[in-house]
């Protein structure tokens, strides 16, 4: 710090401030000035000896971190590109398994339609047949036929004969 002094009252002006400089400010200020030059040699030394300077170093790993970040992003395209690939073909199957789901069901309304249309002439079949039964029961109650047997007898002949010129044709057709 330098030291402010006033004038001695003899001063023909009394305001004027002086500063007085003597010689141990100027010994502190060549010290300091030693030091600096002193460190900057060292730090200038050791960069020549070591070869290396934190510039090209923090430039070095500026490079490598760029590097880095670069081969990161390649990567995350890859896997976003790799995703949306697999994602698309997610959909597709997705796609594929509602179109067989529709078709299924389709064929499970053309069936249950086919199965109602059987059963309603099944019905009507055994209408038929219920029908048949009543009227054989009534034309046998109300007419007594004096040989069963002879017409059973002939109605197997006549069953048998069909048979076999069904036969025949199926062999020579």
């Amino acid at each position: 710090m330098i030291p402010i002094t006033r004038e001695a009252p003899s001063d023909p002006h009394p305001g004027n401030i002086r500063v007085g400089i003597g010689a141990q400010p100027i010994a502190l200020t060549a010290a300091a000035l030693c030091l600096v030059l002193a460190g900057a040699t060292s730090i200038a030394a050791w960069r020549v000896y070591t070869g290396a300077s934190p510039e090209t170093d923090r430039a070095v790993a500026a490079r490598a971190l760029q590097t880095r970040t670069a081969q990161a992003s390649e990567q995350l395209v890859e896997k976003t590109k790799g995703l949306e690939q697999t994602q698309q073909e997610s959909i597709d199957q997705l796609q594929v398994v509602q179109d067989q789901l529709s078709t299924v069901r389709r064929l499970l309304a053309a069936q249950q339609a086919d199965t109602k249309k059987l059963s309603e002439q099944l019905s009507g079949l055994t209408e038929a047949i219920d029908g048949l039964r009543q009227s054989f029961a009534s034309a046998q109650t109300s007419d007594p036929s004096p040989a069963p047997a002879t017409r059973n007898r002939s109605v197997r002949i006549r069953a048998h004969h069909t048979i076999r010129t069904v036969q025949r044709r199926a062999r020579s057709g």
